[in-house]
C-alpha cells in the first residue's frame, strides 16, 4: 500500500526591520568522525531527480547508524523490482528507490520505497506530494521516515538549529542570530546587531524564538515570531536579564534577573506577565531549564562552591544537587526524555568538555574529545548533541553522537559559530 503525504511547509515573511530575508553565512558540513561499521543502504538514483536522493544519501551518512552509497553500487534496482538476491550477494541489506514526477500545479510527487532484502518485504512505500520550493524539506522527511522505519526511532533531519554568529569584520552587523537546517543548509537571518546576542530558545511549536540582545546597551530578553517577524520584549528590569527557557506547554518562562542585587531565577507567566521569584541564595543561580514534564527545573548555581548543576521541584520548592563530578559543571540541557543532562563539564586538570550524565544513576560520560566545549543542546530524539566548540583559531559548531561514533562539524567561513539551540519537534 502506497501511502501519501502532503507537505505543507510555512514560509518566513517580513514584517519587521529586525527580521532579513537574505541567507547569510553558510554553514559547512565537515565529517570528522564515522563508525567504521555500520548497515549499509543503497539509494539508487531517483527517476527524474537531482536533487532529492542526495539529501537522502547525506542525511543517513551523517546519522552514525548508516552507511548510505548512490554511486559505484555493486547492483541495480528500480520501482517495484528490488533485485533481491544481487543485493543479498552484495551484503547491503536496504536498497531505496523512488521517481520524482511533476505535477500540473508544478509540485512535485516523490513516491519512494525501503526494501529489507532479509525479509523480502517493502518497509517504506510511500507518496509525498510537495511545492517545487520545498523539495529539500522533502529529501529530510524521507530520511527521518527511513530512520525511524530502521531503528524505532523519529528522526531529526528535517529539523532547524539556531546559533550566533560573529563576525568581527562586518561591525555593523557584528553579531547575527540566524537559523539553519540541522546539515547548515538555508540558513536564515533573524536578527543583526553591533552588540552581543546570547541565549538563543525555541519555543515548544519552533514558531518562536527568546534571545537576549544587547540593543539598548543592557542586557534585556525578546520574544520574536518566525513567520510574522514581529517581536516583544518579554524582560527588561534593571541589572541582569538572561537565560530564557519556557515551560512544556509554552505558558511560562524561566530566566535569570538581577533585578533585587543578586542573580536569581524567576518564572514569568506569559499570559499575565506575572512574576515569581524562584530562587533566593546569596549564591548566583542561572541557567534554569524546564524538565520535559514541567514538574520541575534544572538550574546553575555556585551555592556549594563551585557552578555545579541542581533540580528545583515546583509542587515543593526543593532543590538537590545533581552534579558531583569535576569542580565545574554548568549550561545543563535535558533530553526530550528527561533522562540524561548534556552539560559543560569540567574535569581535573583539563579544559571544558561536553558530559552527558544519566540522572537516575548519576553517572556521568565525558563526551567530546575538543575542549572549550559550552553550549550543548539535544537533538529532539537524544540522540545527538549539538554544542560550540574551537579548532585552532575558529569558533564552530559540532554534532556528536551519544555513542561517540560519530562527529560531524559546522564552521563558517564569515565568523565564529556560538550558542546553538536545537528546534523542537
Amino acid at each position: 500500500m502506497i501511502r501519501k503525504h502532503l507537505l505543507c511547509l510555512s514560509i518566513l515573511t517580513v514584517l519587521s526591520p529586525v527580521l532579513a530575508t537574505q541567507s547569510y553565512a553558510q554553514l559547512h558540513l565537515e565529517i570528522t568522525k564515522a563508525p567504521e561499521a555500520a548497515p549499509k543502504i543503497a539509494i539508487i538514483p531517483f527517476n527524474n531527480d537531482q536533487s532529492i536522493y542526495p539529501i537522502v544519501e547525506s542525511d543517513l551518512n551523517r546519522s552514525g547508524k548508516f552507511s548510505s552509497a548512490s554511486k559505484n553500487l555493486p547492483a541495480n534496482a528500480s520501482m517495484n523490482n528490488p533485485n533481491t538476491d544481487a543485493w543479498k550477494t552484495a551484503g547491503v541489506p536496504y536498497v531505496v528507490t523512488g521517481t520524482v514526477k511533476t505535477t500540473e500545479s508544478g509540485a512535485f510527487e516523490v513516491h519512494y520505497q525501503l526494501y529489507d532484502i532479509e525479509k523480502q518485504q517493502y518497509l517504506l512505500n510511500e507518496l509525498l506530494t510537495v511545492p517545487a520550493s520545498r523539495v529539500r524539506q522533502a529529501g529530510h522527511m524521507i530520511s527521518d521516515a527511513i530512520y525511524q522505519a530502521l531503528t524505532g526511532i523519529a528522526g531529526d533531519f528535517s529539523g532547524r538549529i539556531a546559533y550566533v554568529l560573529r563576525n568581527p569584520a562586518t561591525p555593523e552587523q557584528r553579531y547575527t542570530l540566524q537559523i539553519a537546517d540541522t546539515d547548515g543548509e538555508q540558513p536564515k537571518t533573524i536578527l543583526t546587531s553591533r552588540d552581543p546576542i546570547l541565549s538563543p530558545a525555541w519555543t515548544p511549536d519552533a514558531k518562536k524564538i527568546a534571545y537576549v540582545s544587547f540593543e539598548t546597551k543592557r542586557p534585556a530578553i525578546y520574544l520574536q515570531d518566525l513567520a510574522s517577524g514581529q517581536r516583544e520584549k518579554l524582560a527588561s528590569f534593571r541589572g541582569l536579564n538572561g537565560a530564557p527557557s519556557f515551560s512544556p506547554d509554552g505558558k511560562s518562562m524561566l530566566f535569570t534577573a538581577s533585578m533585587h542585587g543578586n542573580p536569581e531565577i524567576y518564572q514569568m507567566n506569559l499570559e499575565t506577565r506575572v512574576l515569581q521569584r524562584m530562587t533566593n541564595d546569596t549564591a548566583i543561580d542561572t541557567e534554569a531549564r524546564y524538565a520535559p514534564d514541567g514538574k520541575s527545573f534544572i538550574f546553575t548555581s555556585d551555592r556549594g562552591g563551585s557552578p555545579q548543576i541542581y533540580s528545583y521541584n515546583l509542587s515543593d520548592a526543593s532543590s538537590k544537587r545533581l552534579t558531583f563530578r569535576g569542580a565545574f559543571n554548568a549550561r545543563g540541557s535535558l533530553s526530550a526524555d528527561g533522562k540524561k543532562i548534556a552539560l559543560v563539564h569540567r574535569p581535573s586538570g583539563s579544559n571544558y568538555k561536553v558530559a552527558i550524565q544519566d540522572i537516575n544513576t548519576g553517572i556521568t560520560n565525558i563526551l567530546t574529545p575538543t575542549s572549550l566545549d559550552e553550549s550543548p543542546s539535544f537533538s529532539p530524539n537524544g540522540q545527538m548533541v549539538v554544542y560550540a566548540t574551537r579548532e585552532g583559531n575558529r569558533g564552530l559548531l559540532a554534532i556528536m553522537s551519544l555513542d561517540g561514533r560519530f562527529r560531524m562539524n559546522l564552521p563558517s567561513e564569515q565568523g565564529e559559530v556560538r550558542e546553538p539551540a536545537w528546534a523542537p519537534q
